[in-house]
């Protein structure tokens, strides 16, 4: 079972085209449904629903389980020990039973505090968010053990299969969210097409599983030495997952605290927006772990990342550096066309937490090396800082600017993260990010720039209207690819543009 280097290729091409595909649905249903449905529920209810969104995030997590399952099965997959994976999964899915467990009386607490901690939302308020959170929390306990299904995926490299699944969820809840609208129903509705969603494709993955690959969990297997060898790298990675998701997932809850339901829905509206910058410029993330290991098989030193680093994080740059630029110039028409004058500061919120995605993106291949060389405990520990960090200076600055102030402190924390994290790769994994630097954003930033400067002065004699806005858009997007391809793209970087 086993692939081969040309089956791998083939489905890392094709797990990057259904990736793709899968961003271009969420653009659209961005661009077309989501004002739609604002109007439809409301901007207080599209505040409850973007805190149950995060709720599902927050408590939604693996405890680095998933990364173990990866990271172990990947190595007895290419040593052909398949009894092994068997005897693993047995291990894993009796874990997770007792994690479930003790996450059930976690929420069964929190339940009865709802009102303390959500104070600035109003009876009625509390009442549906009480509702949303009994289904959330049960769609969590329930889901959390399939989480491993992807991590057994990416490990037989079965990309395709697991960027389609992605890709049908996405089309599945913006049908099926679209239909319960347009037949009156509202908030619940839409919290429970996100779990029957979530629950199809748990279906749909478990049957691809038991149908092509060779796995058959042995549930009896038990060994002291791989338990505290799975505990030894998920407790780490746990404490960094958390931390990571606290640093957008705790906001709306502090909104919620501090400023009530609209200023919740101003900052969803920028973290969607920044979601979408991130993913379009890392949609090939996730499909690089397999090749960084193979890199460090015989190479302990992560030093020999750097050229892979380099040259993914050129073509990442690139892309968020569009994204960004483009946002910088026409984002206060595109969120005023787009979701009406009432969310102008999200613009502003969206610019803030969109910046250091511009360089945190183009290190993915750095951030992939900290778990290849099972490094994660450095990662976790800065993380946590990071996080404790967030919670202070967003609880402070939300309390007088709302959504802006919570954007200020994602931006602060982010870039103080990815500093140290520099300091990491560079003293711990002796990747030389100095040269990084120098290859990717220094060599990179001219099309930027010059773009930039040049959108700023136009924005002058604009004005809102549609019209405009498209073929001032349309105006940027041509003048960078222009001064991209002329100035900083190499003929590696040419060709990868135009062979795809």
């Amino acid at each position: 079972m086993k692939p081969g280097p040309d089956d791998s290729i083939k489905q890392i091409k094709a797990g990057a085209l259904i990736s793709y595909l899968a961003i271009g649905v969420s653009l659209l249903s961005g661009l077309i449904y989501t004002p739609w449905m604002v109007r439809q529920i409301g901007v207080g209810d599209y505040g409850l629903y973007t805190l149950s969104s995060s709720l599902i995030s927050l408590f939604l997590v693996d405890f680095g389980i998933g990364e173990a399952v990866s990271r172990f099965i990947s190595k007895y997959v290419a040593e052909g020990n398949q009894d092994r994976v068997n005897d693993f999964l047995g291990l894993i899915y009796k874990l997770y039973i007792i994690i479930s467990m003790l996450i059930f009386a976690v929420l069964f607490i929190v339940y009865f505090f709802i009102p303390v901690i959500y104070m600035e939302l109003t009876p009625e308020e509390i009442d549906k968010l009480r509702v949303i959170f009994i289904v959330t929390s049960t769609f969590s306990i329930v889901s959390l053990p399939f989480i491993t299904l992807n991590g057994i995926l990416t490990s037989y490299e079965k990309f395709k299969l697991l960027k389609l699944c992605d890709l049908i969820n996405k089309i599945l809840i913006l049908t099926l969210m679209a239909s319960a609208l347009m037949l009156g129903y509202r908030l619940y509705a839409l919290v429970l097409v996100n779990v029957f969603s979530g629950l199809f494709i748990i279906a749909v993955k478990l049957l691809y599983i038991r149908k092509t690959l060779p796995i058959k969990v042995n549930f009896k297997y038990r060994e002291t030495n791989l338990i505290k060898e799975v505990f030894s790298f998920s407790v780490w990675s746990t404490v960094a997952t958390f931390a990571n998701r606290f640093i957008f997932n705790i906001i709306p809850s502090i909104l919620g605290a501090v400023s009530g339901s609209t200023e919740i829905g101003i900052f969803g509206v920028a973290s969607t927006l920044e979601g979408y910058a991130y993913i379009l410029s890392g949609a090939v993330n996730g499909l690089f772990l397999p090749k960084v290991s193979k890199i460090l098989v015989n190479k302990k030193d992560g030093g020999h990342v750097l050229p892979l680093m380099i040259k993914v994080g050129r073509i990442q740059y690139s892309i968020i550096g569009l994204i960004f630029v483009g946002f910088a110039i026409v984002g206060r028409e595109f969120i005023y066309l787009w979701m009406g004058e009432d969310f102008e500061l999200a613009y502003y919120c969206a610019l803030l937490i969109m910046l250091p995605v511009v360089f945190r993106v183009p290190q993915q291949i750095a951030s992939v090396t900290v778990i290849a060389m099972n490094k994660v405990k450095i990662q976790a520990i800065v993380y946590v800082v990071v996080a404790a960090l967030n919670i202070l200076f967003s609880s402070i600055l939300s309390s007088y600017f709302g959504a802006l102030g919570a954007a200020v402190s994602i931006c602060m924390v982010y870039f103080i993260r990815l500093i140290i994290m520099n300091i990491v790769y560079y003293k711990v994994l002796h990747i030389n990010i100095l040269s990084f630097i120098k290859n990717c954003y220094i060599k990179m930033s001219p099309p930027i720039l010059i773009t930039f400067i040049v959108g700023m002065i136009i924005n002058r004699f604009t004005v809102y209207n549609l019209p405009a806005f498209l073929i001032k858009g349309t105006f940027i997007v041509v003048l960078y690819i222009i001064l991209l391809w002329n100035i900083s793209l190499n003929h590696y970087e040419k060709s990868f543009f135009v062979k795809g």
